[in-house]
């Protein structure tokens, strides 16, 4: 092998494994493969605070793996304050410098690094449609975007929407303050539980069976 031919092969190699080191999830855009053939993406679930789980398709749908996690007493059912909990845990991750806020540089590094699907999905890069995007006059657009479709509230931007004060940032306490405002939404009969069954589907689970044996 020549010296220029030998360079040439070191100068693939090294940018097939920056290639390799790099991009979206697992998974991300397996269902869009050069031959134009239909591939299952990876299964997505963003929980109320924001923290997506991923399973492999086939797999059960990871809003179980969550429902796991933040039941802390493992008792089946979620408590106001198993969802704090849940809540603040993740609220420490997202906060990288440990300032007690989360802050834009922290939420643009959460929509591309964490969960790059919801904003190729605002974008119209193939991310799940809602049929009820096309309104009339004094309709209410009830289109779920953003992390609404991988959710079980919809909510299109769980970081950013518990910012109230509207300070493009969000402190401990707007995070648990929208989080006790989702816990009343996942809590619909008010008994201060909610247990997995009582959990809505998520748009991209699909239609599923209802209470009384009817379908959603």
């Amino acid at each position: 092998m020549s010296i220029r031919n030998g360079i040439v092969v070191v100068a693939m190699a090294l940018a097939c494994a920056a290639c390799a080191g790099s991009g979206p999830p697992p998974g991300f855009d397996d269902d869009e493969p050069e031959d134009g053939s239909s591939v299952p993406r990876a299964q997505l679930f963003i929980s109320p605070a924001g923290k997506p789980f991923r399973a492999a398709p086939g797999r059960p749908y990871p809003v179980a793996d969550w429902f796991a996690e933040a039941d802390g007493n493992r008792d089946g059912v979620l408590t106001r304050e198993e969802l704090r909990a849940d809540a603040q845990t993740w609220f420490v991750v997202l906060d990288v410098n440990a300032d007690g806020q989360i802050d834009m540089p922290e939420v643009t590094r959460w929509e591309e690094d964490r969960v790059p699907e919801i904003t190729r999905a605002a974008g119209g890069g193939g991310g799940p449609r809602d049929r009820r995007t096309v309104l009339g006059r004094n309709e209410l657009n009830t289109a779920r975007q953003g992390a609404g479709p991988y959710s079980v509230i919809n909510e299109p931007h769980p970081i950013r929407g518990a910012d109230t004060d509207f300070s493009y940032s969000v402190s401990v306490a707007e995070f648990r303050a929208a989080t006790d405002r989702r816990f009343g939404l996942l809590d619909v009969d008010g008994d201060g539980k909610v247990a997995i069954g009582d959990l809505r589907r998520t748009l991209v689970q699909g239609p599923g069976p209802a209470k009384g044996g009817r379908r959603r």
